[in-house]
């Protein structure tokens, strides 16, 4: 399965690395890729016009993405898929798949259910894009994981948040035409890594594939320092996802949306989500100096402050505070994923990381799942007050990580 234009290192590939790094390219790749993620989001208003829908709707469109995600991971997990294939063609397949489906659920979608269908068959296919970005940077930048994923992650959360940025642009044109553009993203992102090919110290195709593969892909929940990590990015899930989701629940919800309004709820929401990519960068830096852990555990710590904080001070902080708090919470809550990443890849044999962190993504977003559906639907009834259901995730996180990295040292 290897494709044409990397087979020759003086073709294309070549001129793409003379005019920027492997892990630049990657990260380029991964922007335009996941800009499918929060395609819909990004035309929220929209839809609750067109098609009648309620904020718990547009929390379920976003939960379709989030499970067909976790059945593309789990199957590229539990099949060996992750390890016996070259990432750089999965990545390829997977974003031509989802951007094809992007533009059905734009073009061809008449209603929720529809919509759902087509939104959870861009989730399974996104499954061949974060995960495989992050093998594709092991295969790339081994010696510098964290800063080389928390450029990675800084892409993804700058892709999340790119609907909203083209909605604000493109605010007199029509829905169809903000998630299209998605679409021609993700192929732009498709013939970057198609041109890239996978990186010196990848290692494919000598996974062997057990009758029952479930037991060995969790045998790396046996390591406690992968589980230490595992533990704090499942945390640090509970809480990313939901807050991405309610973002522009929270903005027009507050004082924010009048105090603001050249930005608009589009354009606040795009710079609360935009500057976890700040919040990514920074933490990847850090973590040259202070390690991935510290980072990690300062960034969930952090992010979990932001949420209590917000809830309890949320109605009386004039509106600059109330943004300065948010955008706070938007660097911080994201922070932390890369340096999580990064421990969960290190602690888990090289000839497995593509599986673990299929398995440990799998997870962590059926978590999401659950913290979506119940903070939409809280938000519906109580409002801002909802955001007490996000807290729980960076308290436990912290503590499973503690837990079970001080058993290792025992």
């Amino acid at each position: 399965m290897r494709l044409a234009l990397t087979a020759s290192p003086a073709g294309l590939r070549g001129l793409l690395l003379r005019l920027m790094s492997p892990v630049a390219i990657i990260a380029i790749a991964q922007l335009f890729g996941t800009s499918l993620w929060f395609s819909a989001n990004g035309a929220a208003d929209s839809l609750m016009t067109t098609w009648h829908a309620s904020t718990a709707d547009i929390g379920w469109l976003t939960n379709a993405v989030q499970l067909g995600f976790i059945l593309g991971t789990l199957s590229l997990s539990l099949s060996g898929a992750a390890d016996r294939f070259r990432a750089s063609t999965l990545f390829v397949y997977s974003a031509i798949a989802g951007g094809l489906f992007n533009l059905g659920f734009a073009w061809l979608a008449d209603g929720l259910v529809s919509g759902a269908v087509l939104r959870f068959c861009v989730g399974v296919t996104l499954a061949g894009i974060y995960p495989m970005g992050m093998k594709l940077i092991v295969g790339w930048a081994p010696e510098r994981t964290g800063l080389a994923l928390a450029q990675l992650v800084a892409m993804l959360t700058l892709g999340t948040a790119l609907p909203h940025a083209l909605r604000l642009v493109g605010a007199n044109l029509p829905w169809q035409v903000i998630i299209t553009a998605s679409s021609a993203l993700a192929l732009a992102g498709a013939l970057l890594i198609g041109m890239l090919g996978d990186g010196p110290h990848a290692r494919n195709g000598n996974v062997s594939v057990p009758t029952k593969r479930v037991g060995p892909i969790l045998d790396a929940f046996r390591i406690s320092r992968f589980r230490a990590a595992a533990l704090g990015y499942f945390g640090h899930m509970w809480e990313l996802y939901a807050f991405w989701t309610v973002v522009p629940l929270i903005i027009s919800r507050t004082s924010l949306a009048s105090a603001y309004p050249t930005a608009g709820v589009a354009g606040l929401s795009f710079g609360v989500m935009a500057i976890g990519a700040l919040g990514s960068l920074v933490g990847g830096l850090l973590s040259q100096r202070l390690g991935s852990a510290r980072v990690a555990l300062g960034s969930l710590g952090l992010s979990g402050l932001c949420g209590l904080l917000f809830v309890l001070v949320a109605g009386v902080l004039p509106a600059w505070a109330l943004l300065f708090l948010l955008a706070v919470w938007g660097a911080s809550v994201v922070a932390d994923s890369p340096q999580f990443s990064a421990l969960a890849a290190k602690a888990c044999p090289r000839d497995a990381v593509g599986s673990a962190l299929a398995i440990q993504n799998s997870i962590g977003f059926a978590i999401t799942v659950v913290s979506i559906a119940g903070t939409t639907w809280l938000f519906e009834r109580v409002g801002i007050d909802a955001l007490w259901l996000l807290v729980p995730g960076p308290v436990l996180g912290l503590a499973g990580y503690l837990l079970s990295y001080r058993s290792a040292d025992t």
